[in-house]
């Protein structure tokens, strides 16, 4: 195979390393194994993992992100012109800074299960990550960690708006309205409404680092990183 060839392959050649029992010994193959390919990518996520949590955890981290920006449940943003209009609006933006901070004070404790699950990744899992596109590293944290960390994130999150009235009189309002059959589905609190954003949005930012290292592994530092995804 041409050289060139090769190298348009990009990621896919690293999946191919990957599923592979040994590799050439000869050729440009020959600067990869098998391990280096899987330790690669195990940096590559540890990174993202390391980077997430500390970009998120940082004051206003999902505030001042459009892209994970923790906005009112579904019903009460429907709502909120109307509410608005009754003056209930400082209410309403109280309720979002707070959601956000929330999420930013319960994100600091994702990352011993995040580097655990990391740890614990076998062959099978980084070939689907690898070929499952942009949502492949999204879908393995959430099959791994979403559980428990949603158990650790609901504790945090409820303590931050237990206080606030908005959050009470909302909660118990779709609670009745899902009794009636006015909602669709079980009635989701604001505490939960905030745990599920904040791990969607924690694991948005890990697949966004990964495919930064992907594009830029020399701009990375890590002499593992360029060796494998510097060559592709």
């Amino acid at each position: 195979m041409d050289r060139r060839t090769v190298l348009s392959s990009s990621w896919a050649t690293v999946m191919g390393l990957l599923a592979l029992e040994a590799l050439p010994s000869a050729g440009w193959a020959a600067a990869f194994s098998q391990t280096d390919a899987s330790a690669a990518l195990k940096a590559a996520l540890e990174r993202g993992a390391q980077v997430a949590v500390k970009q998120l955890g940082a004051a206003d981290g999902f505030l001042s992100n459009d892209k994970v920006r923790i906005g009112l449940p579904e019903v009460l943003e429907k709502a909120a012109p109307i509410l608005r209009t009754v003056g209930r609006g400082a209410q309403l933006d109280e309720l979002v800074t707070s959601m956000n901070h929330a999420a930013e004070s319960a994100v600091s404790l994702a990352q011993p299960l995040l580097l655990q699950a990391i740890k614990s990744m076998s062959l099978q899992d980084a070939q689907r990550i690898i070929q499952g596109g942009d949502n492949a590293v999204t879908e393995y944290f959430a099959s791994k960690t979403r559980a428990p960390l949603g158990q650790k994130f609901l504790p945090v999150v409820g303590k931050a708006l237990d206080k606030l009235s908005i959050t009470r009189q909302y909660n118990d309002l779709t609670s009745k309205a899902s009794k009636l059959g006015l909602i669709q589905g079980q009635a989701v609190t604001v505490q939960d409404h905030v745990t599920q954003r904040a791990m969607d949005g924690l694991y948005f930012v890990i697949g966004e680092e990964e495919r930064r290292i992907r594009k830029d592994p020399v701009g990375t530092g890590s002499a593992l990183l360029k060796k494998v995804f510097g060559a592709l």
